[in-house]
């Protein structure tokens, strides 16, 4: 399976009414460039402002998942977004002339087919998974609520979920997802449910307006009287709704796509509440009775989790075969001693690289850098940074002897400890931009057991300036 970000190959577009405003909207899809993410646009407002589909910018989870940034709000955003999740599109721009994204059918069915029908572009950057490499655990303040995240043997993306109301028509379910390539079939297909006995406090605080047995099941507990069906009716605006039901069951007797459609949905609910995560995850999460305020809390830890590890050093084996050796590296390196500053390379992908040096008292530099106190220079650091990142420039080139790597500019330079004699420093670099023209755009860290010793961004051009 590919592991490249994709995005979808052309627009789509949909036409419906938001669940809890009522309000008619007309919402879009389009293709968005790698690193995008998943952002929506209110076309309908002044500056038609963008709000980010992450996390940090959930301001609710009343009955749904509202975001807003930027002076605006998408209230109930979880199944689009579980669509797009659940399709592995990674990027994508949402244009919608309305405060809430319209609920269709209840489920996020519609949003999948007219995905797969108009395809996907694969794109060149790799996908930033997020791997869980420890358990996380939330549980709310009533102790209702419970959430387990432990790290998959295969890296898939597994929920499985526990609904249990304590209610005669659905007691308890459980739902599975065992990898995602599941969500289109198994849980899409899933609509948004409630209880009848719900609905009045639902339509006393002004939500459902948009709310119809064409787009949510309605589970009746207990026998009702007309009048008292007549009366609900009323308060959700549908006086001429003609209400079915025998005993309890389901209002209207609305076949079920699944025995367990009600826990299944709310495994979609997860899927697109941690979509806002913002990064296609590696683990298996397990879920007790959830809903949208559990899940965003969630979501936040593994957020937190995800910042924690982005300060922290990333773990080396220093002790792993070298992919290239010194003897490799000046292979593919014009430099020499005593300006070869990479003694080997342990990683090294399409977008990243790792070198070592090991630094030594015998370098010729300490000799006035500083006498009695020896201190190997920033510059150095750069330098030897730079070469790093001309080893994941040049390594796929045909000839690399034939090719040089000259520096264009440095930003964003910080030294935060010295390196001296004795320290191993290893240098990771990252490219921030896909080599274009022989443009290579790199952002370098380099640590001394386990600390950054100094950073910077990079910018470099190769050319081939040898026949």
């Amino acid at each position: 399976m590919s592991t490249k970000q994709r995005t979808l190959a052309a627009p789509i577009s949909f036409k419906g009414i938001g669940l809890h405003t009522g309000e008619n909207v007309e919402l879009s899809i389009h293709p968005a460039p790698a690193n995008h993410g998943y952002v929506f646009q209110r076309i309908d407002l002044d500056g038609k402002p963008t709000v980010k589909a992450h996390v940090d910018n959930v301001v609710s989870t009343k009955r749904g998942t509202t975001i807003q940034e930027n002076g605006a709000s998408v209230h109930t955003t979880e199944h689009i977004l579980a669509a797009i999740f659940g399709c592995e599109v990674d990027n994508a721009l949402i244009c919608l002339d309305g405060p809430e994204v319209p609920i269709m059918d209840g489920s996020a069915m519609l949003f999948v087919q007219a995905i797969e029908k108009a395809g996907y572009e694969e794109q060149e950057e790799e996908r930033n998974y997020f791997t869980l490499k420890e358990n996380l655990y939330y549980e709310d303040d009533q102790g209702y609520v419970e959430m387990l995240a432990v790290p998959t043997p295969g890296q898939e993306f597994r929920i499985t979920v526990m609904v249990d109301y304590n209610s005669p028509v659905l007691g308890t379910q459980h739902a599975s997802m065992y990898e995602i390539s599941e969500f289109k079939k198994e849980i899409a297909p899933c609509r948004t449910f409630v209880f009848l006995r719900e609905i009045e406090e639902l339509a006393k605080l002004g939500l459902i307006k948009g709310g119809d047995l064409d787009n949510a099941i309605v589970l009746v507990e207990h026998e009702r009287s007309e009048e008292e069906y007549r009366e609900i009716a009323r308060l959700v605006g549908k006086e001429d709704m003609e209400i079915k039901v025998e005993g309890i069951g389901v209002l209207n007797t609305v076949k079920l796509k699944f025995e367990n459609e009600p826990a299944r949905h709310k495994l979609l609910d997860i899927v697109g509440d941690l979509a806002l995560v913002g990064r296609p995850i590696r683990g298996h999460i397990l879920a007790a009775r959830p809903g949208h305020a559990g899940n965003v809390s969630f979501a936040k830890i593994i957020r937190d989790l995800i910042k924690a590890e982005a300060k922290s050093s990333p773990s080396f084996d220093l002790t792993a075969e070298p992919i290239y050796d010194v003897n490799q590296i000046m292979g593919i390196l014009p430099h020499r001693y005593p300006f070869l500053l990479v003694d080997k390379v342990i990683e090294l992908s399409e977008q990243h690289v790792v070198g070592v040096k090991n630094v030594s008292i015998s370098e010729g530099y300490f000799q006035g850098h500083f006498p009695g106190n020896p201190i190997m220079p920033g510059v150095l650091q750069i330098e030897a940074m730079a070469q790093c990142g001309g080893v994941l420039a040049l390594h796929n080139v045909d000839e690399p002897e034939k090719w040089s790597t000259y520096f264009l500019k440095i930003d964003n330079v910080r030294f935060k400890r010295k390196v001296v004699p004795g320290d191993t420093v290893v240098f990771r670099l990252e490219l921030t931009a896909p080599i274009r023209r022989g443009i290579v755009q790199m952002k370098g860290t380099a640590y001394v057991n386990g600390q950054v010793a100094s950073e910077g961004d990079l910018m470099a051009q190769i050319i081939k300036d040898k026949a």
